[in-house]
């Protein structure tokens, strides 16, 4: 399908919603928001830049999950 051709569909159905909103909520239903033909792409996210580890962090890192790990092996062969 063609991105116009979609965009119609979108606006005809958002049409029909805004139409149904009013019947249920009379004058206190939102107005339609008018459309135009530029659509705007959303920003980007932004990532997080992380801090690289040191040698010894890296080290106690790795020294803390061989204990979790060795300790998860140990519950699971008692349970």
């Amino acid at each position: 399908m063609a991105t116009e051709h979609i965009l119609s569909l979108l606006i005809a159905e958002r049409q029909k919603l805004n139409k149904a909103i009013e019947a249920l909520g009379g004058a206190s239903a939102p107005k339609p928001v008018t459309t135009s033909k530029a659509v705007v792409a959303p920003a980007p996210a932004k990532t997080r830049k992380r801090k690289p580890l040191t040698a010894a962090q890296k080290k106690a890192h790795s020294e803390r999950m061989r204990a979790f790990w060795a300790a998860r092996r140990k519950k699971q062969a008692k349970g």
